[in-house]
């Protein structure tokens, strides 16, 4: 949803989606969709399965850039991403309000940017705060 909210921001742009929520696919027609399975630190053999589907996604779509709102599984995409040659921007959830995901934190050292959208959470190097997306 949050990622949804900065579609202006690449109108014009040749865009794709990837997501576990396969009923999206709606919300952004004419687009390349990609569904994967969710994966999480309580079924860690759940990551075998999603990396292979990210990494199908991404050698199919081959991006330039690579924009999310962060998960277990986008920090995969992000890696995938540094691996091509695609710039890489992790945008940690609205829900982190505390400190930043323990994705968020792998993904400041592997993300070519990373930011926060709590101004509280901004540090140096990283995560930066450029606003919120809600």
């Amino acid at each position: 949803m949050q990622l949804l909210r900065l579609r202006p921001a690449w109108e014009g742009c040749d865009v794709s989606y990837a997501t576990v929520h396969a009923d999206c696919s709606a919300q952004v027609s004419g687009a390349r969709f990609f569904s994967f399975r969710d994966a999480s630190r309580k079924n860690p053999g759940s990551f075998f399965i999603v990396a292979f589907q990210l990494l199908r996604a991404v050698l199919t779509v081959r991006p330039d850039v690579i924009v999310t709102t962060g998960s277990a599984p986008a920090l995969i995409a992000i890696l995938f991403g540094r691996i091509i040659g695609a710039r890489t921007l992790w945008i940690d959830s609205i829900a982190n309000s505390e400190r930043m995901s323990s994705s968020g934190l792998r993904a400041r050292k592997i993300a070519h940017m990373c930011v926060t959208q709590w101004p509280e959470l901004a540090a140096e190097p990283r995560p930066h705060y450029w606003g919120s997306v809600l």
